[in-house]
């Protein structure tokens, strides 16, 4: 009897990218620019996003979608900064939000109020970087605690991404980290990189982030 292989991956992905075009076509239509913010556990990606949220919340009109992979506590702590909704999305396990999760999660955010859109992914470097959301473009986030080879490990995060932010930069007289050496690492995975250094902790290098997020959205309104 002949061996029938069903590619069950490639039809779940084919689904999955056809959903993140219907979230991008959401999206473009209320003329909301997005970013899928990605990182490994602990990188501080949340407490950025708090920040980014008291700082600029009201003024750059800002919606968050938060995943985890059991609790919603990323979302309660982002929701203290903000009286918009931060829908939080459970994954129940899975390693990585997806296209499905986000259009449900829109549903419940008044899009015509939004101008900028954080989707903070499951803090995974492996799984997220296949999954199209129906961002515009991914922010990876790490640390200096991580070590300068993070994007010769997990090169593929890096390469997707359009973004990096290397937080915790008040920790550097502390450690023995290159920092110098971890960005030539990223940028020879991904040459076009451009990158952030923050604390956000202290503050150090948010206000460039924050210009960053402002130019960002008017350029996106002004298309």
């Amino acid at each position: 009897m002949a061996v029938r292989t069903i590619e069950v991956r490639e039809k779940v992905m084919a689904r999955n990218n056809e959903l993140a075009g219907e979230v991008r076509q959401v999206l473009d239509d209320h003329g909301i620019l997005s970013f899928n913010v990605v990182s490994s556990p602990g990188s501080g990606k949340t407490l950025l996003l708090e920040k980014t949220l008291a700082a600029l919340g009201e003024e750059l009109g800002i919606a968050v979608v938060t995943g985890d992979v059991q609790t919603q506590n990323d979302a309660d702590r982002l929701a203290r900064h903000t009286v918009r909704l931060v829908q939080a999305v459970v994954t129940g396990g899975a390693c990585h939000l997806d296209a499905l999760q986000v259009q449900d999660a829109l549903t419940a955010i008044d899009l015509a109020r939004t101008k900028l859109l954080f989707v903070e992914n499951v803090g995974n470097l492996v799984c997220p970087a296949s999954w199209d959301l129906g961002e515009r473009d991914k922010i990876v986030v790490f640390s200096v605690t991580e070590g300068e080879d993070k994007p010769l490990k997990y090169p593929k995060m890096f390469k997707v991404s359009r973004y990096a932010v290397l937080n915790k930069i008040d920790l550097l007289p502390h450690l023995d980290f290159d920092v110098e050496l971890a960005i030539r690492n990223a940028k020879s995975v991904n040459p076009d990189l451009e990158f952030f250094l923050t604390s956000a902790r202290t503050g150090e290098g948010l206000d460039a982030w924050f210009a960053f997020l402002r130019s960002q959205v008017a350029a996106h309104a002004a298309r």
